[in-house]
């Protein structure tokens, strides 16, 4: 696990996350679901990637993400990697709600 420090200081570089208790969360609304399951399906391909899966949720054109390091029973670095790599994704069009 990391320090408060390390926490607040990488959230300030993420795009609308947030801290909810031991994980790192984002929404996102999409202009249909068709988008939001092509996002799904980019997220989950970099997960296996990385070998770190983040808990995702897909409600019509909305995907909620939510990412922390299990074995470790909290946030590590490689959330916040996560979270950056994912934050890259979001060229296309897209809203947080």
């Amino acid at each position: 696990m990391v320090s408060l420090e390390y926490v607040q200081e990488r959230m300030r570089k993420l795009k609308e996350w947030s801290l909810e208790g031991d994980s790192i969360v984002k929404d996102i609304a999409f202009e249909n679901f068709e988008a939001s399951v092509e996002f799904t399906k980019k997220v989950a391909a970099l997960a296996d990637a990385k070998n770190h899966h983040p808990l995702m949720l897909l409600d019509r054109n909305n995907v909620r993400l939510s990412l922390t390091t299990h074995s470790e029973n909290g946030l590590t670095e490689k959330d916040f990697d996560m979270a950056e790599e994912i934050d890259k994704m979001l060229t296309f069009p897209s809203r947080n709600i």
